[in-house]
Protein backbone atom coordinates (compact mmCIF):
# COMPACT_ATOMS: atom_id res chain seq x y z
CA UNK A 1 0.00 0.00 0.00
CA UNK A 2 1.37 3.36 -0.97
CA UNK A 3 1.39 5.37 2.00
CA UNK A 4 0.96 9.02 1.96
CA UNK A 5 -0.84 9.99 4.52
CA UNK A 6 0.53 9.12 8.51
CA UNK A 7 -1.49 9.77 11.50
CA UNK A 8 -0.30 10.19 15.19
CA UNK A 9 -2.46 10.55 17.97
CA UNK A 10 -0.80 12.26 21.05
CA UNK A 11 1.68 15.14 20.76
CA UNK A 12 3.68 15.29 23.71
CA UNK A 13 7.38 14.47 23.55
CA UNK A 14 7.19 11.37 21.89
CA UNK A 15 4.17 11.82 19.54
CA UNK A 16 5.75 15.06 18.41
CA UNK A 17 9.00 13.79 17.89
CA UNK A 18 6.89 10.78 15.82
CA UNK A 19 5.60 13.68 13.77
CA UNK A 20 8.43 15.63 13.05
CA UNK A 21 10.48 12.52 11.65
CA UNK A 22 8.01 11.30 9.68
CA UNK A 23 7.07 14.75 8.11
CA UNK A 24 10.96 15.00 7.32
CA UNK A 25 11.33 11.82 5.45
CA UNK A 26 8.29 13.15 3.02
CA UNK A 27 4.90 12.11 4.83
CA UNK A 28 2.24 14.14 5.19
CA UNK A 29 1.49 13.77 8.67
CA UNK A 30 -2.03 14.43 11.17
CA UNK A 31 -1.36 15.13 14.54
CA UNK A 32 -4.58 15.24 17.58
CA UNK A 33 -4.57 16.07 20.60
CA UNK A 34 -7.30 15.90 23.53
CA UNK A 35 -7.80 19.71 22.77
CA UNK A 36 -6.68 22.79 21.67
CA UNK A 37 -4.74 23.44 24.14
CA UNK A 38 -2.60 20.49 24.32
CA UNK A 39 -2.83 20.70 20.21
CA UNK A 40 -0.91 24.09 20.50
CA UNK A 41 1.29 22.82 23.04
CA UNK A 42 2.49 20.04 20.73
CA UNK A 43 2.88 22.03 17.39
CA UNK A 44 4.95 24.69 18.90
CA UNK A 45 7.29 21.69 20.35
CA UNK A 46 7.49 20.18 16.89
CA UNK A 47 8.14 23.89 15.73
CA UNK A 48 10.97 24.27 18.51
CA UNK A 49 12.50 21.32 17.27
CA UNK A 50 12.84 21.80 13.56
CA UNK A 51 14.33 24.95 14.36
CA UNK A 52 16.70 23.46 16.52
CA UNK A 53 17.91 21.33 13.72
CA UNK A 54 18.28 23.75 11.57
CA UNK A 55 20.31 26.01 14.46
CA UNK A 56 22.85 22.90 14.96
CA UNK A 57 23.26 22.51 10.74
CA UNK A 58 21.22 18.90 11.20
CA UNK A 59 18.70 20.36 9.05
CA UNK A 60 18.40 22.64 5.85
CA UNK A 61 16.55 25.32 6.35
CA UNK A 62 14.47 24.93 3.16
CA UNK A 63 13.78 21.12 4.50
CA UNK A 64 12.68 22.01 8.08
CA UNK A 65 9.71 24.71 6.61
CA UNK A 66 8.81 21.69 3.86
CA UNK A 67 8.80 19.45 6.88
CA UNK A 68 6.88 22.11 9.07
CA UNK A 69 4.58 22.62 5.82
CA UNK A 70 3.54 18.79 6.00
CA UNK A 71 2.18 19.21 9.12
CA UNK A 72 -1.69 19.61 9.95
CA UNK A 73 -2.87 19.27 13.25
CA UNK A 74 -6.71 18.46 14.42
CA UNK A 75 -8.94 17.38 17.74
CA UNK A 76 -11.29 15.54 16.45
CA UNK A 77 -10.23 11.66 15.42
CA UNK A 78 -12.85 11.83 12.31
CA UNK A 79 -9.86 13.48 10.56
CA UNK A 80 -7.72 10.65 10.45
CA UNK A 81 -10.58 9.30 8.07
CA UNK A 82 -7.93 9.19 5.00
CA UNK A 83 -4.58 8.52 6.86
CA UNK A 84 -3.01 5.53 5.38
CA UNK A 85 -1.22 4.66 8.77
CA UNK A 86 -2.22 5.25 12.34
CA UNK A 87 0.54 5.70 14.96
CA UNK A 88 -0.95 6.04 18.36
CA UNK A 89 1.16 7.94 21.09
CA UNK A 90 -1.19 8.65 24.19
CA UNK A 91 -0.21 8.17 27.44
CA UNK A 92 0.72 4.32 29.01
CA UNK A 93 -3.02 3.57 29.99
CA UNK A 94 -4.68 1.05 28.81
CA UNK A 95 -8.21 1.54 29.68
CA UNK A 96 -7.28 4.75 27.44
CA UNK A 97 -5.18 3.29 24.99
CA UNK A 98 -8.31 1.12 23.81
CA UNK A 99 -11.00 3.21 23.94
CA UNK A 100 -8.57 4.87 21.18
CA UNK A 101 -8.57 1.53 19.49
CA UNK A 102 -11.74 1.03 19.77
CA UNK A 103 -12.72 4.70 17.95
CA UNK A 104 -9.89 4.23 15.44
CA UNK A 105 -11.47 0.95 14.18
CA UNK A 106 -14.48 2.57 13.32
CA UNK A 107 -13.59 5.57 11.39
CA UNK A 108 -10.04 4.25 9.50
CA UNK A 109 -10.24 2.07 6.54
CA UNK A 110 -10.21 -1.52 6.98
CA UNK A 111 -6.77 -2.09 5.32
CA UNK A 112 -4.65 0.73 7.49
CA UNK A 113 -3.14 -0.45 10.37
CA UNK A 114 -3.40 0.66 13.95
CA UNK A 115 0.01 1.28 15.56
CA UNK A 116 0.98 2.00 19.06
CA UNK A 117 4.35 3.31 20.03
CA UNK A 118 3.50 2.05 23.68
CA UNK A 119 6.81 0.76 25.58
CA UNK A 120 5.12 -1.97 28.01
CA UNK A 121 1.42 -2.59 27.33
CA UNK A 122 0.30 -5.83 25.73
CA UNK A 123 -0.49 -5.14 21.98
CA UNK A 124 -2.96 -7.96 21.86
CA UNK A 125 -5.00 -6.37 24.27
CA UNK A 126 -5.31 -3.75 22.43
CA UNK A 127 -5.56 -5.56 19.05
CA UNK A 128 -8.60 -7.89 21.01
CA UNK A 129 -10.64 -4.26 20.98
CA UNK A 130 -10.43 -4.16 17.04
CA UNK A 131 -12.06 -5.99 14.06
CA UNK A 132 -8.44 -6.02 12.19
CA UNK A 133 -6.11 -7.07 14.98
CA UNK A 134 -4.29 -9.16 12.42
CA UNK A 135 -3.46 -5.10 11.54
CA UNK A 136 -2.23 -4.08 14.85
CA UNK A 137 1.16 -4.18 15.75
CA UNK A 138 3.78 -1.81 18.28
CA UNK A 139 5.87 0.72 17.01
CA UNK A 140 7.99 1.38 19.81
CA UNK A 141 10.04 4.64 19.13
CA UNK A 142 13.08 6.05 21.49
CA UNK A 143 13.37 9.75 23.04
CA UNK A 144 14.73 11.81 21.35
CA UNK A 145 12.59 10.42 17.98
CA UNK A 146 14.48 12.37 15.13
CA UNK A 147 17.49 11.63 16.68
CA UNK A 148 17.59 7.93 18.05
CA UNK A 149 18.19 5.43 15.38
CA UNK A 150 16.08 2.37 17.15
CA UNK A 151 12.96 1.05 16.10
CA UNK A 152 11.39 -1.57 18.06
CA UNK A 153 8.45 -3.67 16.43
CA UNK A 154 6.15 -5.73 18.02
CA UNK A 155 4.40 -8.59 16.97
CA UNK A 156 0.90 -9.12 18.56
CA UNK A 157 -0.15 -13.16 18.94
CA UNK A 158 -2.87 -12.53 15.60
CA UNK A 159 -0.42 -9.73 13.98
CA UNK A 160 0.21 -10.41 10.17
CA UNK A 161 3.58 -11.26 8.46
CA UNK A 162 2.17 -8.20 6.02
CA UNK A 163 1.74 -5.99 8.88
CA UNK A 164 5.11 -6.78 10.02
CA UNK A 165 6.96 -6.16 6.42
CA UNK A 166 4.90 -2.92 6.26
CA UNK A 167 6.23 -1.65 9.40
CA UNK A 168 9.60 -2.26 8.80
CA UNK A 169 9.50 -0.52 5.08
CA UNK A 170 7.96 2.34 6.80
CA UNK A 171 10.97 2.38 9.44
CA UNK A 172 13.47 2.27 6.69
CA UNK A 173 11.81 5.15 5.18
CA UNK A 174 12.33 7.09 8.48
CA UNK A 175 15.96 5.95 8.29
CA UNK A 176 15.20 3.68 11.63
CA UNK A 177 16.99 0.20 12.53
CA UNK A 178 14.27 -2.34 13.54
CA UNK A 179 14.31 -4.99 15.60
CA UNK A 180 11.68 -7.69 16.03
CA UNK A 181 10.12 -8.16 19.72
CA UNK A 182 7.10 -10.94 20.78
CA UNK A 183 4.61 -9.31 22.60
CA UNK A 184 6.05 -9.62 26.16
CA UNK A 185 5.74 -6.52 28.82
CA UNK A 186 8.71 -4.36 28.13
CA UNK A 187 9.24 -5.72 24.48
CA UNK A 188 13.29 -6.20 24.71
CA UNK A 189 14.65 -2.32 25.18
CA UNK A 190 12.61 -1.65 28.36
CA UNK A 191 12.35 -5.18 30.11
CA UNK A 192 16.64 -4.51 30.09
CA UNK A 193 16.39 -0.96 30.84
CA UNK A 194 13.74 -0.53 33.49
CA UNK A 195 15.99 -2.85 36.11
CA UNK A 196 19.16 -0.65 35.67
CA UNK A 197 17.05 2.14 35.96
CA UNK A 198 15.50 1.27 39.37
CA UNK A 199 18.75 0.33 40.68
CA UNK A 200 20.49 3.54 40.21
CA UNK A 201 17.65 4.55 41.91
CA UNK A 202 18.26 2.90 44.67
CA UNK A 203 21.38 2.90 45.19
CA UNK A 204 20.87 7.30 45.20
CA UNK A 205 17.78 6.38 47.65
CA UNK A 206 20.37 4.55 49.95
CA UNK A 207 22.71 7.01 50.30
CA UNK A 208 25.10 5.05 48.57
CA UNK A 209 26.66 8.13 46.36
CA UNK A 210 26.06 11.32 45.07
CA UNK A 211 23.86 11.48 41.88
CA UNK A 212 26.79 12.80 39.56
CA UNK A 213 28.98 10.06 40.90
CA UNK A 214 26.42 7.58 40.07
CA UNK A 215 26.01 8.83 36.52
CA UNK A 216 29.66 9.80 35.63
CA UNK A 217 30.57 6.60 36.72
CA UNK A 218 27.79 4.69 34.31
CA UNK A 219 29.13 7.46 31.83
CA UNK A 220 32.76 6.47 32.28
CA UNK A 221 32.56 3.59 33.24
CA UNK A 222 30.78 1.68 30.56
CA UNK A 223 30.66 4.23 28.30
CA UNK A 224 27.11 5.36 27.88
CA UNK A 225 26.35 8.38 26.40
CA UNK A 226 24.34 9.32 29.62
CA UNK A 227 24.18 8.21 33.51
CA UNK A 228 20.73 6.40 34.44
CA UNK A 229 19.57 9.44 36.81
CA UNK A 230 19.77 11.54 34.10
CA UNK A 231 18.53 9.40 31.72
CA UNK A 232 15.11 8.75 33.74
CA UNK A 233 14.89 12.54 33.91
CA UNK A 234 14.78 12.34 29.83
CA UNK A 235 12.39 10.09 29.75
CA UNK A 236 10.28 11.16 32.08
CA UNK A 237 10.23 9.80 35.96
CA UNK A 238 6.34 9.15 35.53
CA UNK A 239 6.88 6.93 32.23
CA UNK A 240 9.57 5.16 34.47
CA UNK A 241 7.25 4.28 37.37
CA UNK A 242 4.04 3.46 34.83
CA UNK A 243 6.69 0.60 32.52
CA UNK A 244 8.13 -0.14 35.84
CA UNK A 245 4.52 -0.84 37.44
CA UNK A 246 3.21 -3.07 34.43
CA UNK A 247 6.56 -5.08 34.49
CA UNK A 248 5.99 -5.65 38.05
CA UNK A 249 2.21 -6.65 38.16
CA UNK A 250 2.95 -8.87 35.10
CA UNK A 251 6.25 -10.41 36.15
CA UNK A 252 5.91 -10.47 39.85
CA UNK A 253 9.65 -9.87 40.28
CA UNK A 254 11.43 -7.63 42.72
CA UNK A 255 13.67 -6.44 39.94
CA UNK A 256 11.09 -4.49 38.66
CA UNK A 257 9.55 -2.79 41.39
CA UNK A 258 9.26 0.86 41.71
CA UNK A 259 11.76 2.02 45.00
CA UNK A 260 9.51 4.12 46.87
CA UNK A 261 11.77 7.44 46.07
CA UNK A 262 10.65 6.83 42.25
CA UNK A 263 6.90 7.22 43.89
CA UNK A 264 7.42 9.97 45.65
CA UNK A 265 8.77 12.05 43.25
CA UNK A 266 6.25 11.19 40.89
CA UNK A 267 3.82 12.43 43.30
CA UNK A 268 5.46 15.29 43.88
CA UNK A 269 5.50 16.07 40.21
CA UNK A 270 9.33 15.92 39.88
CA UNK A 271 8.89 14.20 36.66
CA UNK A 272 12.44 15.03 35.05
CA UNK A 273 12.87 17.52 31.99
CA UNK A 274 8.77 17.95 30.71
CA UNK A 275 8.46 19.31 34.51
CA UNK A 276 11.69 21.17 34.79
CA UNK A 277 12.64 19.26 37.80
CA UNK A 278 13.73 15.82 38.50
CA UNK A 279 16.84 14.49 39.89
CA UNK A 280 18.64 17.34 38.09
CA UNK A 281 17.42 20.79 37.78
CA UNK A 282 16.16 22.12 33.94
CA UNK A 283 14.08 25.17 34.96
CA UNK A 284 17.17 27.49 34.38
Amino acid sequence: MTVKTIGVIGCGLMGSGIAESCARSGFNVIVGELNETFLASGMNRLQKSLNRAVQRHKLEADAAAAAWARISGTVDLQDFADADLVIEAVSENLELKQSLFKTLDAVLRPDVIIASNTSSISIAALAAITQRPHKVLGMHFFNPVPVMQLLELVRGILTSDETMAFAAAIGARLGKTTVVAKDSPGFIVNRLLIPFLIDAIRVYEAGLASKEDIDNGIKLGLAHPMGPLTLCDLVGLDTTLAVADVLYEEYGEPRFKAPPLLRQMVAAALLGRKSGQGFYDYSR
